[in-house]
């Protein structure tokens, strides 16, 4: 439900493991163009989609019958979309989304909006997640994913159905762990982006990186994750594929920041879609607030993006952080 870049891949994935697939788009004339090309023009162009996917804009005409029904729209739009599919939800499907963010005002993590906008119950909720950019993915470069959900026996069955030569899965059943390492990735990467467009170098983006996941752990932590999924493909390795490549959104996004650009200046260098981090950056840094939770890469970011610090304002603050042990 969704084909955007990655809702497209994931599409793919799927096909190739196996599954026919039916692939829903918002606008009638992109699941035209895909069913006629056999490619995604908009998102992922040169990618050739496998004759297993059928496209189309009638969202209950794709979710009928569905075993598996993967969430891949905008995380601050999932609610609203919720109210729509619903009802066409099958009653047993596993639901998956692949969205990262918490909802704001709410502070919910994207399973728990599905669980509450969405009317499915907590254990047929799971959450595909890791070092997962989309293109590298479609090119059929290896890569490793999370399938995260409270029920191990329905995370096996998802794991199964994306399986394939070149994406390999691994289940868990830390779902709070997985969601937050995915939403607070983002915002970390837009600060390495803001120190790339500085022109720093390896040594700030490794601190930015391995700080990034001590404030990402305690978050976590506070809300009942299991420290060690931090280390794992949810947290660590989904934190360095977003932080250093430039196919990640919010890194480029951050280095247009950087660079001295503006918020619109950015958004329009990134094909005029605004970066995950600049929404979540505040919902994160809000939510630590609630916990008690110290964040202090997110608080900057939170602040460039929207309380107008300057981000050589931002690395004087970072830096002159009163002194402590690690």
């Amino acid at each position: 439900m969704g084909a955007g870049s990655w809702g497209t891949t994931l599409a793919k994935v799927f096909a190739d493991a196996g599954n026919s697939v039916r692939l829903w788009a918002r606008r009638e004339e992109l699941a035209r163009a895909i069913t006629e090309t056999r490619e995604n023009p908009d998102y992922l162009a040169g990618i050739r989609l496998p004759e297993a996917i059928t496209a189309g804009s009638d969202d209950a005409a794709a979710l009928e019958g569905a075993d598996i029904v993967v969430l891949g729209v905008p995380s601050q739009t999932l609610r609203e979309n919720l109210s729509r599919w619903r009802d066409a939800i099958p009653s047993d499907a596993t639901v998956v989304t692949i969205s990262k963010g918490v909802e704001s005002d709410t502070y919910l993590l994207m399973s728990q909006v599905v669980e509450e906008a969405g009317d499915v119950p907590r254990e047929r909720i799971a959450v595909l997640t890791g070092p997962n950019l989309a293109r590298e993915i479609a090119e059929e470069q290896p890569a490793a994913t999370v399938i995260a959900c409270a029920d191990e026996t329905r995370a096996k069955f998802v794991q199964a159905a994306v399986a394939t030569g070149y994406l390999r899965p691994y289940t868990n059943t830390d779902v709070t762990g997985c969601e937050i390492g995915g939403a607070c990735k983002n915002v970390i990467a837009l600060a390495c982006g803001i120190a790339a467009g500085r022109g720093l170098g390896q040594n700030t983006l490794a601190t930015v990186i391995t700080r990034g996941i001590a404030e990402i752990t305690r978050l976590g932590v506070a809300l009942g994750a299991d420290a060690r999924t931090f280390s794992g493909l949810a947290g660590l390795g989904d934190l360095v594929a977003t932080c250093t490549s430039d196919l990640s959104r919010n890194r480029s996004f951050g280095a247009r920041l950087g660079e001295g650009g503006t918020l619109a200046e950015a958004t329009k260098a990134t094909h005029g879609q605004v970066a995950e981090g600049v929404i979540s950056s505040r919902s994160i840094f809000e939510l630590a607030g609630t916990r008690g939770v110290e964040m202090p890469i997110t608080q900057a970011v939170f602040a460039v993006c929207h309380r107008g610090m300057d981000v050589r304002d931002m690395i004087t603050a970072l830096m002159g952080r009163s002194k402590k042990a690690e």
